[in-house]
């Protein structure tokens, strides 16, 4: 039990921290909108009709919220809502002085909605503080939907989750005018809930100021659920929703590999089909046969100097809404289940999930996976199974389960599974939140490990500290999940030696808000962090100091300058620059660095960044330069070119490199539903250039076409490896 006596000691620790919270502030019982039927047809075309609106409430104060939340907004908004027995309409009239900044048309981006001028809607239709939707639109009429998610009481979202609505905008000498259309069918409620959760955010761009309907903390995401008003019904509409939604997909593709024996071009035809099915308002089922995700983005090039694996973010459509459900397991470090793994070696064949609230309390996902067979390897059945039940106020116990099992070879049984509970502490005002957990896993081949954490953070407007503690057991197995640390290469044995380990990871953040409504400085913050493993028996084997400094100016720009300190105490002989070097041997290693970065103003239409690391490296040293540029024409293309390297000198035979990442890409808004993406990459750390070109049009609602362009070649020959060209069609019917 010795290696778990630091984990004791700090779950003990924080066991009555609850008393740091400080005094509520309860916008839901203080912000409230009486909405009233439509008494007139509502017309969705950027025109406000004279007498259309005048009849509904109106809202027409709001609070500043970022860069700072003190004050009035300096513009002013008009916000209206109605409904009828299909939709839920939202009227906005943003007042400015004509001039406005939008980034760009493109669809559920962050820079065409953060970056612009525009209002975002989000909503909590169970009105239980823990998950809900949101909606935007910017200035020119680019769309943004997404799923918010609570991690553990910060708010955020996943702009992949997709639903059907409508909205047009008009701009007009001295405000832009948006008008929103949300249909019933589209959101997850309980219809005899008369009370939502609901909270407009618009971003003045050329003020640089995020305004908010209810005012609270900066500390908090203007989306925040904590910090809604209240959104009251007489009654809610008994809408007869379609039950079924089906999404059937078709193909063709042209590939060629040179790296397989036939270099020759395949082509391809193939089809499958997404089903949507409504089993109640807020709990729903996903099956999905053949699955096809050629319309997923290109995955980021990136330069790895660790000695670990990076994860890489999940883009494919089918494991994304509710993803929270599954994902919201573990920390930063180590995560029990991660939603990649499942179809990396051969292709899904089917996959059905069911999602959702069962009760105002209770969220449920259930979701089983089948992948292909091949030559060399056998089918995988994954089923995971997860809850998340509202306790207290806002705290949460959540449970989770996971099962990899090799079917169709009687002669096998091969299976990793992963259980585990944890309980998430959040406060009212959700300053305060401290998550205890506990897993285990176990294996065909007794491998029987288990996983202890606690994680959570204290925050204010002007200070904040967090702390994690994970202990993990070598034996600790998650196919399905992300443990990158427990993995070490053994490069004199040429080997991969298992190591459980133990982390403590605290840090701390103090804020100065400037007072001075006529300085260009709006805040400094200094920020330390550092982390310390120790391996299995507590012995302490690396650490990593850091502090910083944070300059924020009114015109959006930002400078930070921070100094590193890590101490290495090398388990085995490792190598990461190449098998051409000597091994870096076992010893203990103590090296330092100092790094500075500088944003510009992002508003202009030209935009840059750069930053710049020097410092030893090991036995060695270090030199970091980064840079990126943006132009923007118009709202209709941009144009980016970022470039890092890397430069790494250790002495005598141990390595001399330089990496070289550039990244070209351009993007064509040509309508709010036409879009030209386009993507190259040269990595020489990956010997990889890679062309990727992505035509969408969204022709009717949730319904594209895509021409999809995607080469790579090698670096050291600009030899070809594959090509592949694909036309891609997708239909979504209701039922």
């Amino acid at each position: 039990m010795r290696k778990y006596r630091l984990f004791y000691m700090f779950v003990s620790a924080f066991a009555g921290a609850g008393a740091l919270e400080a005094q509520d502030i309860d916008t839901r019982a203080k912000f409230k909108y009486q909405i009233e039927r439509a008494t007139n047809p509502v017309k969705i075309d950027g025109i406000e009709s004279v007498g259309e609106w005048n009849n509904y409430q109106l809202i027409d104060t709001m609070y500043n919220h970022n860069p700072s939340d003190v004050g009035l907004s300096k513009n002013r908004s008009e916000i209206r809502m109605t409904y009828d027995d299909i939709n839920l309409y939202i009227i906005a009239k943003n007042y400015d002085e004509g001039r406005r900044v939008i980034q760009s048309l493109q669809r559920d981006s962050d820079n065409s909605q953060w970056g612009s001028d525009a209002i975002t809607i989000a909503i909590d239709p169970i009105n239980k503080k823990q998950s809900g939707v949101m909606f935007g639109v910017n200035a020119g009429g680019a769309e943004l939907d997404g799923r918010l998610e609570v991690e553990p009481s910060r708010t955020t979202y996943s702009e992949t989750w997709d639903e059907r609505w409508f909205s047009a905008t008009k701009q007009y000498k001295d405000h832009w005018l948006v008008e929103i259309a949300l249909p019933f069918s589209s959101l997850r409620f309980n219809v005899d809930n008369l009370e939502w959760g609901i909270n407009f955010i618009r971003g003045d761009k050329v003020e640089n100021y995020y305004y908010t309907w209810t005012p609270f903390p900066i500390n908090f995401n203007g989306i925040d659920v904590n910090y809604m008003g209240t959104l009251k019904w007489k009654e809610v509409p008994k809408v007869r929703s379609k039950i079924l939604f089906l999404k059937p997909y078709t193909t063709l593709s042209a590939l060629k590999n040179t790296e397989e024996e036939s270099a020759s071009t395949e082509y391809n035809a193939d089809a499958g089909v997404d089903a949507k099915i409504s089993i109640t308002k807020s709990l729903n089922a996903d099956i999905a046969y053949n699955p096809d995700f050629s319309n997923a983005d290109v995955d980021e090039e990136i330069t790895n100097i660790t000695r670990f694996d990076i994860s890489l973010p999940e883009r494919r459509e089918f494991f994304m809404e509710n993803a929270d459900i599954f994902s919201n397991f573990g920390s930063y470090d180590v995560n029990p289940f991660f939603s990649r793994r499942v179809g990396l070696i051969t292709p899904i064949h089917y996959g059905a999930r069911i999602t959702g609230n069962v009760t105002d309390n209770l969220r449920l996902g259930v979701m089983n996976i089948r992948t292909k067979s091949d030559t060399a390897v056998d089918a995988q059945n994954h089923t995971v199974g997860a809850f998340n039940y509202k306790v207290l106020n806002r705290s949460q116990i959540k449970g989770l389960f996971v099962n990899r099992q090799e079917v169709g070879n009687e002669n096998i049984n091969d299976y990793s599974r992963n259980f585990g509970a944890e309980f998430t502490y959040i406060s009212k005002n959700g300053n305060f939140n401290n998550n205890i957990k506990f897993h285990q896993s176990a294996t065909d081949e007794n491998r029987n490990g288990s996983y202890l954490g606690v994680q959570g953070n204290y925050i204010t407007r002007t200070f904040g500290s967090g702390w994690t503690l994970d202990v993990l057991d070598k034996d600790y197995e998650a196919d399905l999940g992300f443990t990158p640390r427990i993995f070490n290469y053994d490069a004199e044995n040429d080997e991969t030696v298992r190591q459980g380990y133990t982390l403590f990871n605290p840090w701390v953040r103090f804020t100065h808000y400037t007072k001075n409504t006529d300085s260009k400085i709006i805040s400094h913050t200094i920020r330390t962090w550092h982390n310390f493993y120790f391996d299995g028996e507590e012995a302490f084997y690396e650490r990593q100091n850091n502090i910083a400094y944070d300059l924020r100016f009114l015109n959006t720009s930002s400078i930070t300058v921070s100094a590193h300190n890590r101490q290495v105490e090398l388990q085995f002989e490792t190598n990461f620059l190449g098998d051409e070097f000597d091994n870096l041997p076992k010893d203990k290693y103590n090296f330092s660095s100092t790094s500075i970065s500088y944003t510009s103003d992002e508003r202009k239409k030209f935009t840059y960044n750069a930053s710049a690391t020097y410092g030893d490296f090991f036995n060695g040293n270090i030199t970091t330069i980064g840079a990126s540029s943006n132009i923007r024409i118009g709202y209709r293309a941009n144009f980016s070119l970022s470039y890092d390297y890397n430069s790494i000198r250790l002495p005598e035979n141990f390595g001399e490199v330089d990496l070289h990442l550039f990244k070209v890409k351009g993007l064509f808004s040509l309508t709010n539903k036409l879009f030209f993406n386009n993507t190259i990459q040269y990595n020489t750390q990956s010997t990889n250039f890679s062309v990727f070109s992505k035509l969408q049009w969204r022709y009717a609602p949730l319904s594209d076409i895509f021409l999809i362009y995607n080469e790579n070649k090698d670096t050291d020959s600009f030899s070809l490896i594959n090509r592949s060209i694909i036309l891609k069609l997708t239909y979504r019917l209701g039922f």
